[in-house]
């Protein structure tokens, strides 16, 4: 299996890039925000999975190990995909969705392009105890809230989810935990 690559992007297209390694060119799916991040020529490293099928090999790529294991651990559930596993990545951070999965809030997964309820049910019951209980505490509840009060004004005045989505990921950490502060900062991206 391939574990890692590096290399030059030589194309990006929507779904995703194809990266130069020593003249062999090898394309992989990446979750959107970092897609958009992409800049044909770039050097990049990636944490990578394969997924073996009988008619394909398809490369998976992550720009950390966690996001890699939590696409792992997405796999593991039935009924979510390769395809369905980056789409939640794509719109949910890490923290987002551990968050998510500890505090039962199946509504936070289900905004996910998709993912319908009983799937978003089923990763909270399958991997609740995936994760050590004392990562609530990390993650602010109201925080969360407020940026999903936040990602639906967004998709309200027009924008994608992924565009949301990015724009609540810029947020600073430190930032006030009201959603109109919070939604003011995440405007502030679009401009």
């Amino acid at each position: 299996m391939i574990a890692n690559l590096s290399g030059r992007i030589l194309e990006i297209t929507p779904n995703n890039i194809t990266i130069d390694m020593g003249g062999v060119g090898l394309d992989v799916y990446v979750t959107s925000p970092f897609l958009e991040k992409c800049q044909a020529g770039e050097k990049i490293f990636l944490f990578t999975m394969m997924i073996v099928r009988e008619d394909s090999l398809t490369l998976y790529g992550f720009e950390s190990k966690e996001e890699k294991q939590l696409f792992s651990l997405l796999l593991g559930v039935n009924g979510v995909g390769p395809r369905s596993a980056l789409n939640i990545l794509s719109v949910m951070t890490p923290d987002e969705l551990r968050h998510a999965i500890l505090q039962g809030k199946a509504e936070l997964i289900f905004q996910v392009p998709g993912i319908g309820k009983k799937t978003a049910q089923k990763i909270i019951l399958q991997l609740q105890d995936q994760f050590p209980s004392e990562l609530v505490i990390e993650f602010s509840p109201k925080t969360a809230e407020a940026d999903a009060e936040v990602l639906d004004a967004l998709t309200s005045l027009g924008y994608s989810i992924v565009e949301a989505q990015t724009a609540i990921q810029s947020i600073p950490r430190h930032a006030p935990e009201d959603v109109e502060s919070r939604l003011r900062i995440a405007l502030q991206n679009f401009h």
